[in-house]
């Protein structure tokens, strides 16, 4: 709830990108797995210019980089060592994939009942952090199913119930292509707590761990969310202002309460709503407008 396979599999890239490639067969990008920085230059041949090199167990983005040349390998393979988690010392190589945005199907699996989807949620991340979200994102309705297949396929073979975070890329051409995802509640999901759907994330994850009903899952409102950074590093409060934001009608702030403050680390998030057929576009903007007057970052700064 979820499972410990669960954990164990999503925690470690190289086990969730061999269940969904080989096991289930989902689209994903080409990739190779090295433990060696001569075993990487290797399989950049391979893979070819940009690409994109991870830890095999991270969060947040770090040790993440994109690579656009040979000489850049050296840097990001350092870089990927000194920001895994944990003993796992072994980076994964992925084709960069050209795509025309990202989405998170927010998934929901019971312990009775069939597997439920959220309307699917736009969202842009920068260095690997999510910056902004927005529901709903447009998508064609074959490649909802096919995501929506996928989506149900990864979550049954890893078990447990519980509210899932499976991120998606969209093609130029229209694939879609699974990229990774994450047993709880997500941080590009946070938009729902913008009243965007009946129900909000943590409310489904809730109901579907207690094995309470879930009678559907409904878009609302329009939303969107975009996130608040710190300027500086510090283990004092900062000094967030809320009423530029809180001036202004559907409009909701929520700030996570750290303590600890890095430069352009994750503080809060603010969130922007309206009816149902409204543009997300313009959602998108007042939100990171917004965000930006909460402690006068933008919420695109660099880390």
């Amino acid at each position: 709830v979820p499972s410990a396979r669960a954990v164990n599999y999503t925690m470690n890239r190289k086990a969730i990108r061999d269940l969904a490639a080989k096991e289930l067969g989902l689209r994903t990008a080409k990739y190779f797995y090295a433990t060696t920085l001569e075993q990487l230059r290797e399989h950049s041949k391979e893979i070819g210019f940009p690409c994109v090199i991870k830890p095999l167990m991270s969060s947040s983005g770090h040790g993440q980089s994109i690579v656009r040349k040979p000489e850049e390998l050296e840097k990001a393979f350092n870089d990927a060592m000194e920001g895994s988690r944990g003993d796992v010392k072994e980076i994964i190589i992925e084709e960069f994939i050209h795509f025309d945005s990202e989405f998170t199907l927010l998934t929901v699996t019971q312990k009775d009942g069939p597997t439920l989807f959220c309307p699917p949620i736009g969202h842009v991340q920068k260095g690997g952090d999510y910056r902004e979200s927005w529901q709903p994102f447009q998508l064609p309705d074959d490649e909802l199913r096919k995501a929506e297949d996928m989506a149900e396929k990864v979550t049954h073979a890893l078990t447990g119930a519980g509210l899932w975070g499976v991120e998606f890329f969209l093609t130029k051409q229209g694939e879609v292509i699974f990229s990774e995802l994450s047993p709880r509640p997500h941080d590009t999901g946070m938009v729902t707590l913008g009243h965007t759907t009946n129900l909000s994330e943590f409310e489904l994850h809730f109901r579907a761990v207690m094995g309470l009903p879930i009678a559907g899952i409904h878009l609302e409102h329009a939303g969107a969310s975009a996130v608040v950074l710190s300027p500086s590093e510090t283990n004092d409060p900062l000094p967030y202002n809320l009423v530029d934001a809180l001036k202004e009608d559907y409009t909701r702030v929520r700030i996570f309460g750290k303590q600890e403050a890095h430069v352009g680390r994750r503080m809060g998030v603010v969130l922007c709503y309206g009816q149902p057929q409204d543009d997300t576009t313009l959602l998108r903007d007042k939100a990171k407008r917004l965000a930006a007057t909460v402690l006068g970052t933008d919420p695109y700064m660099e880390k």
